[in-house]
């Protein structure tokens, strides 16, 4: 379910099954277009059964992917020994019977299934990476938010942030008289640190890097990326840069893209 609300989707988790064709009505009044339901199928009697609420939906002419995730016992058992969690139709002890009892009851769904993942060896970068495969509609960069900020190393690195660039290399504004009250974001900033020849050569390289990246931590199944850019204040290089990599990113389709100006924000 994270995975598919990384894809855009409203979710709902363990819904009874008496309830779907209600809540897909009031989805529908809503204006979701993307819905995604995980329905609990331990349930019964006043809470519904999930075949009678595929049925409903289909005689109220509502299309529908239904997706079924299965295993073998031995990577169920593994999982259920791992998490410590007791199966909820084991009520002997009997993990394996158990098992078995489910597998039997899920049959009639498995049957509905327009899409079955066997799951035994994935690993939860791997489920995600075929649930993104099957239902997202830029498959290439889904929906990826990359957060980009400039900040300053006096005050701290960013706590949250997954890739960290140090430009304290390159030759510092705040010591020049008329640009330090400035920052990077006013023209004579991007003038002087544009005159400066390691900068076109460093963002050069900040960009093919990134541009390699941003598919890699796609397939991992990473949603979120921040990228840090520091100087010394966070006032004028990081800055700058951040703007400049953050125009670089805009023109990428399938991301989202927040510049956070540390420093200036905070002052």
């Amino acid at each position: 379910m994270k995975a598919f609300e990384d894809l855009g989707f409203y979710c709902l988790d363990r819904l009874p099954p008496v309830l779907v064709t209600e809540f897909v009505s009031l989805a529908a009044s809503a204006s979701l277009e993307r819905l995604a339901l995980s329905l609990d199928t331990r349930v019964g009697g006043v809470f519904g059964d999930p075949l009678a609420a595929l049925r409903a939906l289909d005689e109220r002419g509502i299309d529908f992917d239904l997706l079924y995730l299965e295993s073998t016992d031995e990577a169920l058992v593994r999982r259920y020994s791992e998490t410590r969690r007791r199966h909820p139709r084991d009520g002997s002890g009997n993990l394996a019977h158990a098992i078995d009892l489910e597998r039997g009851e899920l049959a009639p769904l498995r049957e509905r299934a327009t899409l079955v993942l066997e799951t035994s060896a994935f690993t939860l970068g791997a489920l995600k990476a075929h649930i993104v495969a099957a239902y997202a509609n830029e498959p290439s960069l889904h929906r990826l938010a990359v957060g980009v900020v400039a900040f300053g190393f006096k005050f701290g690195v960013p706590r949250d942030a997954d890739l960290v660039f140090d430009v304290r290399f390159l030759p510092n504004p705040n010591y020049v008289p008329e640009l330090k009250a400035l920052t990077g974001r006013d023209r004579p900033v991007a003038d002087f640190m544009e005159a400066i020849p390691e900068t076109a050569a460093f963002l050069a390289h900040l960009f093919e890097m990134i541009d390699y990246l941003l598919p890699l931590y796609v397939a991992e199944g990473k949603s979120r990326l921040t990228i840090a850019i520091g100087c010394t204040g966070g006032r004028h290089r990081s800055v700058y840069l951040a703007e400049r990599l953050s125009a670089h990113l805009r023109e990428r389709a399938g991301i989202t893209v927040a510049t956070e100006l540390r420093e200036i924000a905070t002052a």
